[in-house]
């Protein structure tokens, strides 16, 4: 049975609490976030106050009664919240594109499928379903570095990476949407051609290049 993806605007999704939280269990069990039953029992409980935010859009995607997969999104307030991984975010813009960027823009927060799922563009429903119709086209979301799947996924599918921490860290990662109008202005990481280091007079044979 293909599943049927079906969008939500508010508290109507708390009726699928168990199912989302099984399938938030079945997503980030493994490798590299490794949650377990509280953190997936502490999404559901987060989830009866994420309805309430401004801006609130989740998507539901069912193959008969199964919940194959979620997002969850809403408005980014302004000012930039001060929790979560907001100042990661912030720290990587710096203030005035993090306001001009992410306030007020549509804010994945959650995008989750099971694993059996996972090659099917279910994933990618989901996101276009909470994404579509966000104001002016912006949205964004975080990851984190350690997840090359996942950012491998939204490179993919046309977001662009507008911070970049060190991919050997567990940094948080902001992604800007394909109709996000800031993405073309987004900084792109250094190349090693275009490196302070790259540009290094080449070192003496035998010894060591410049630290730095």
């Amino acid at each position: 049975m293909n599943p049927v993806v079906r969008v939500f605007k508010g508290a109507d999704l708390l009726a699928h609490s168990a199912a989302l939280r099984a399938v938030y269990l079945d997503a980030f069990s493994g490798p590299p976030w490794n949650e377990g039953e509280e953190k997936a029992v502490e999404f559901a409980e987060r989830l009866t106050l994420d309805v309430r935010r401004p801006g609130f859009t989740a998507a539901l995607a069912l193959a008969g009664q199964e919940a194959l997969g979620f997002a969850t999104a809403w408005t980014t307030p302004n000012p930039l919240p001060t929790d979560r991984c907001y100042p990661q975010a912030a720290a990587g813009l710096g203030p005035d594109r993090s306001v001009d960027w992410l306030c007020g823009a549509r804010e994945v927060d959650e995008l989750a499928v099971r694993g059996a799922t996972r090659g099917t563009g279910l994933a990618a429903d989901l996101l276009e379903a909470v994404t579509a119709d966000a104001p002016e086209g912006r949205s964004w979301l975080l990851t984190s570095v350690r997840s090359g799947r996942a950012m491998s996924f939204y490179r993919r599918h046309g977001w662009t990476q507008a911070t970049h921490p060190s991919p050997d860290g567990t940094g948080i990662v902001v992604f800007l949407s394909p109709r996000h109008p800031a993405r073309s202005l987004a900084a792109q990481p250094l190349t090693r051609a275009s490196s302070p280091a790259s540009r290094r007079p080449a070192a003496p044979p035998g010894t060591a290049p410049p630290a730095g």
